[in-house]
């Protein structure tokens, strides 16, 4: 009757934090709220992921003369999640749904005809002329060849006329169902928030907000005036993912540029994201978040471990409560297999500690976990319980034990005892885990104490029982939501009692896989995931303005918003390798969050020039983005050799090599050139290179720029030209040249 009684709110999706696999989405619902504080939120989608439902109660309505503590003094005590089903009118189902069921019923119409076409050509094809039956005293009559030929035109002019139905049937088959194809591959484009089928399901969030005790009278006055209430309930739906792209903007000549993060977002979760205040985020959305403990190590004797406060020893007469169910008698037994019978003492018995123990038994006989949780927390705090160690059966002995010799006994911990070492003990307790000494073995090789010993040996000390070990929880028994309550149907050791076994239905496992689809999204050219770009860093986006995001699996790109960036021009030319000019944008991160790699549309001058790939981008770094080659500046190389001797008696081969190269500005603006060279490198001591060149050498040596790299800096103004002159020497002693002369370039 609570269930009945609780009031249906209208929700709203307000906010959506898109992780790098994953989203939470956050809803709010605004009203009255009802005498029980119970309110049902409708149109959560139904693939949300198992656990992840919170809410929490936002302020009071904006009514005058609201009392300022129902902002603070409601809190969320429950909150679970609900699924509804609603019948829907054929009428009401969106068009297109109407044009598949339509292609549906043609196709099967047409494969129908076709089918009894082939069945009528198979009757037709299985004429065949039968003669009466003659009678012994009847002579052989003669066969009407007419008769015959007859029949034999007959069932080739009918079978003629089936096999051109049969063709065109084929036709019309192959169109009906190509007709089909289409129509639901365009249905399976569309958002999977548009109800497809008669059953239109959904996720309805429940929850309880009651006030503090001394709050109550109050409540009731402000539920009783009208005063409204808002409440926020967020949760995980999977699959979601976004990929940064970015679209830069400059104009030729200029040092300043705009660049505009965006993010393509796909998403099939079931709802459509309208009009959501959108955040990217590069963290995972399910990670670990504990911390490493390393346990002290204290040394003494072993006490067991207290008890859990959570765990209650399990009521008697739990096997009453099913008594007058079982009186009834047999009952059939049900469709599916149930589980095998728990035996006495296990793990699942009644009265033996099964999983959940006396919580079970109160859980069926009054409906509910009792006083597990804080009050104020709509998730109680799971009871620390599991089935207890059974203690083991008493050492047997195989002859009765002799009266114990007059003297002192041998104790079992002591001089000559052993100490136990364990981890975690509180100081001053131990866990009841004490070895006994070792006792001296009598002549012949037989222990004190035990049958076959002399007589007046000491007895063996009795080995000390090893309680029970506590109980601990298992993850399965941890996950309320995964628990089920077994009812009378089960076996009696399993009825009565919690056990982990809760299973979604199909519907909603259909829901998940299909929220899961975008994960195997072929990426954008150029894209890359934000988990593998963002490192060891993670940064959260917000975007600038609200977006829409339609649940069709597909990727839709938003503008997230427009970074500050510093931008020059440069053209890079390396005439021994190509004649030609590059030009170069040098992007510099002036924001405090990094750029992430991904795509860039780069325009220029207003006109589209070009996708290009931009690198991870920290703050305050630098990266070069090609533009490709440059027409409007001229470049030529030209090179001369001259080789001597020097030296006594020309023992040192001179190879004199010069370099110029030649460039020339026809751009309407001036520009800044920077030329690359390079000089060969030795590690041989006797060959020495001398450069004559005003060009310099890299400052940090990397993969663009090796150690023989050599670049000049050339400033052109519009319509200049440039003449750049270079070279080194080259000398070698005479022990050291090659056989048959040198090849060179």
């Amino acid at each position: 009757m609570a269930e009945e009684s609780s009031q249906a709110w209208e929700s709203r999706l307000d906010s959506v934090v898109v992780y790098a696999q994953g989203a939470v989405c956050r809803r709010r619902a605004r009203g009255v709220l009802p005498a029980d504080g119970r309110v049902r939120l409708a149109g959560l989608p139904r693939s949300l992921t198992n656990g992840s439902l919170r809410a929490r109660v936002l302020d009071a309505g904006p009514a005058e003369g609201a009392p300022e503590w129902m902002g603070t003094a409601l809190r969320v005590t429950g909150a679970r999640v609900e699924f509804a089903a609603e019948l829907r009118d054929r009428a009401s189902l969106p068009e297109l749904r109407r044009r598949v069921d339509a292609a549906r019923d043609e196709r099967d119409a047409v494969a129908e005809r076709h089918a009894r076409a082939q069945a009528r050509i198979g009757e037709v094809a299985a004429l065949r002329p039968v003669p009466p039956e003659r009678t012994p005293e009847e002579p052989h009559r003669r066969t009407p060849a007419d008769a015959w030929l007859e029949l034999a035109d007959f069932v080739e002019r009918r079978l003629a006329d089936l096999h051109a139905r049969a063709a065109e049937l084929e036709d019309e088959l192959r169109l009906a169902e190509h007709a089909l194809e289409v129509t639901e591959a365009e249905l399976a484009r569309v958002s999977s928030a548009v109800p497809a089928g008669p059953v239109e399901t959904s996720a309805v969030a429940v929850v309880t907000v009651t006030a503090a005790p001394e709050r109550k009278a109050s409540l009731e006055a402000a539920v009783a005036a009208g005063r409204e209430v808002e409440l926020e309930v967020e949760y995980c739906v999977p699959g979601a993912r976004w990929v940064p792209t970015y679209q830069l903007s400059h104009r030729q000549g200029e040092a300043t540029g705009r660049l505009v993060l965006r993010a393509s977002i796909a998403q099939r979760s079931g709802e459509d994201w309208e009009g959501v205040r959108l955040a990217l985020s590069t963290a995972d959305l399910q990670r670990r978040t504990d911390l490493p403990v390393l346990r002290s190590v204290r040394i003494g004797r072993s006490q067991p471990a207290p008890a859990p406060s959570g765990w209650r020893e399990p009521p008697s007469g739990l096997g009453d409560l099913f008594t007058g169910y079982d009186a009834v008698g047999p009952r059939p037994l049900p469709a599916t297999t149930s589980a095998p019978p728990t035996p006495p003492g296990s793990a699942g018995a009644a009265g033996a500690g099964g999983p959940w123990g006396g919580e079970a038994a109160e859980l069926a006989a009054f409906g509910g976990y009792g006083g597990y949780g804080a009050p104020e927390s709509p998730y109680p705090a799971p009871p620390p319980m599991a089935r207890p160690v059974p203690p083991p059966a008493p050492m047997p002995v195989a002859a009765p034990m002799p009266a114990a010799p007059a003297g002192p006994v041998p104790q079992a911990y002591g001089g000559g005892g052993q100490l136990s070492v364990d981890e975690d003990v509180p100081r001053g307790k131990t866990r009841a885990r004490a070895a006994a000494p070792a006792m001296p073995a009598a002549p012949g090789g037989v222990r004190p104490g035990f049958a076959g010993a002399p007589p007046g040996a000491a007895p063996a000390a009795q080995p000390v029982p090893v309680p029970p070990a506590p109980p601990q929880p298992s993850a399965g028994q941890l996950d309320y939501g995964a628990l089920a309550l077994s009812g009378p149907e089960d076996p009696a050791g399993r009825r009565g009692l919690l056990h982990p076994g809760a299973v979604d239905d199909p519907v909603t496992l259909e829901q998940r896989r299909r929220a899961a689809a975008p994960a195997e999204l072929a990426l954008p050219a150029h894209a890359v995931p934000p988990r593998r770009s963002a490192g060891s860093f993670d940064y959260r986006y917000d975007a600038a303005a609200p977006a829409d995001i339609p649940s069709d699996g597909g990727w839709h790109t938003v503008a997230v918003a427009e970074l500050p960036v510093g931008l020059r021009t440069e053209y890079v030319c390396v005439p021994s390798v190509e004649e030609a000019v590059y030009a170069t944008l040098v992007l510099s991160n002036a924001t405090e969050r990094a750029l992430l790699a991904g795509p860039v549309e780069v325009t220029v001058d207003g006109d589209f020039l070009l996708t290009a790939a931009l690198p991870t981008l920290a703050p305050g770094g630098a990266r070069r983005v090609g533009l490709g080659q440059a027409e409007g500046i001229r470049v030529a190389r030209r090179t001369e050799l001259r080789e001597s001797t020097a030296g006594l008696r020309g023992s040192t081969a001179v190879l004199d090599h010069r370099v110029r190269v030649e460039l020339a500005n026809r751009l309407p603006h001036p520009v800044t050139v920077e030329v690359r060279e390079r000089v060969p490198v030795t590690s041989e001591q006797d060959v020495r290179i001398e450069e004559r060149a005003d060009w310099t050498p890299p400052d940090t040596p990397s993969q663009n720029y090796p150690p023989s790299a050599r670049r000049w800096r050339v400033e052109l103004a519009p319509g200049a030209t440039a003449e750049l002159d270079g070279g080194y020497e080259i000398r070698i002693p005479a022990g050291k040249a090659l056989v048959g002369g040198n090849r060179r370039s």
